[in-house]
């Protein structure tokens, strides 16, 4: 059974990537193996999984922005 290094983190699904050995890290830029970084990447503050605040933002904290979104449904209505 596999766990995440981090209790607070979700158990890995069956879909999802393991890597048993050790990867460079993704949270700061590293423009000599390609890896953006995630500063500045918007993260779901409610997640647990990879697109959650905290595994995202790897420990250095993150700023909430509440934003209201208008979006076409094309919805009809009988």
């Amino acid at each position: 059974q596999l766990r995440p290094h981090n209790p607070d983190h979700k158990t890995p699904g069956v879909k999802d990537l393991v890597y048993l050995e050790s990867s460079p890290g993704f949270c700061e830029k590293n423009p000599r193996l390609g890896i953006p970084g995630t500063h500045g990447r918007a993260c779901n503050d409610t997640s647990i999984g990879v697109d959650g605040c905290d595994l995202m933002c790897c420990g250095r904290g993150y700023r909430t922005e509440t934003m209201f979104v208008v979006e076409r449904c094309n919805c009809t209505f009988h």
